[in-house]
């Protein structure tokens, strides 16, 4: 037992250490007021930082404006969205004219409204980037990216930020755990070894 129990402490140690370190991520919520020092989780103590460092990180590398108005603009995308404009306007010639326009829809045919459609989807192939230019721009001065991620991230529950961390890292946290109890026992046997050389 000389031997063993020393082992089995060190291992015991190694597990509580690296326990208490994953608990320490998120707990205490609040400040707790110790002799010489105050303690809380690093997580909720460093909330807002991490918030700012993360608006910041998202509105620059992972929400450009300028990389957005380059997708947006891309004339890929209005041949994406030809077949149901040409629809539209297909729909709005042929049936919705009648109604507005009964008159003049008596001396528009086919030939007509194929020619207007021509005419309409060559003029917006001109008008589409300058309308997403126009709208991508606007949108960049009324939506501020980094404030508003700092500010969903600083208000996210910690509750919720802990559970969803445990669910995703359990495995990590399980190694991390399994680490200090094998440095625990190398730790224990360096001891044991240590004294029976001295005792031998």
């Amino acid at each position: 037992m000389q031997y063993i129990f020393p082992v089995l402490l060190s291992c015991f140690t190694g597990w509580l250490v690296a326990w208490i370190a994953i608990k320490l991520l998120f707990h205490p919520r609040r400040p707790v007021s110790l002799p010489g020092f105050k303690l809380q989780g690093i997580i909720p103590k460093n909330q807002q930082v991490i918030a700012e460092q993360l608006g910041k990180m998202v509105s620059k590398e992972f929400l450009s404006f300028s990389e957005l108005k380059e997708k947006v603009t891309d004339p890929g995308n209005l041949s994406k969205l030809k077949p149901e404009i040409e629809n539209h306007i297909d729909i709005f010639l042929r049936e919705k004219l009648k109604d507005t326009f009964p008159m003049l829809s008596m001396f528009i045919g086919d030939k007509t409204i194929n020619q207007l459609k021509a005419a309409f989807l060559l003029e917006l192939e001109s008008l589409f980037p300058i309308l997403m230019n126009s709208y991508m721009a606007r949108l960049e001065q009324d939506i501020n990216v980094e404030k508003l991620v700092t500010g969903k991230v600083a208000g996210y529950s910690i509750t919720k930020a802990e559970e969803m961390l445990n669910k995703s890292a359990k495995k990590l946290f399980m190694y991390f755990q399994l680490t200090g109890v094998i440095i625990g026992l190398l730790s224990g046997l360096l001891h044991v070894f240590i004294n029976m050389q001295v005792y031998s």
